[in-house]
């Protein structure tokens, strides 16, 4: 499966931001979709998953602000709400096959390039 993930920008503290992942190529097979991030100077890290079965996961760090969507059309959202400045990062879609989602980033298989978000204060 192939991923580009579009959606990102130079946004205010407070402000609202959406994130799509568009996946192509093999996508009959069941797979699941992670979203990720890496600030710089700092290691990559876990932000939202959703199954196949359309059960989500969050980081802590967003639980309650970001919300995963499965569009149902090969796309997948992460809504980002309330931003903070230390959500500021280059956030990546991966893939995995298979109807189990996972955290850790190893698991997937798949990425797409990132698309950078930064959040002012």
């Amino acid at each position: 499966v192939q991923l580009q993930a579009s959606g990102g920008g130079l946004v205010q503290a407070g402000d609202s931001l959406r994130l799509s992942c568009t996946a192509s190529g093999r996508t009959s097979s069941p797979y699941v979709v992670g979203w990720f991030r890496q600030a710089q100077g700092k290691e990559r890290e876990f932000v939202a998953t959703i199954s196949w079965s359309g059960s989500r996961s969050y980081a802590n760090s967003v639980n309650g602000r970001f919300t995963i969507r499965d569009n149902a059309k090969n796309t997948f959202e992460l809504q980002m709400n309330s931003l903070k400045p230390e959500d500021t990062a280059v956030y990546y879609c991966a893939a995995a096959y298979g109807k189990t989602s996972y955290r850790q980033s190893g698991s997937y298989a798949y990425w797409g390039p990132g698309t950078l978000v930064t959040v002012s204060s």
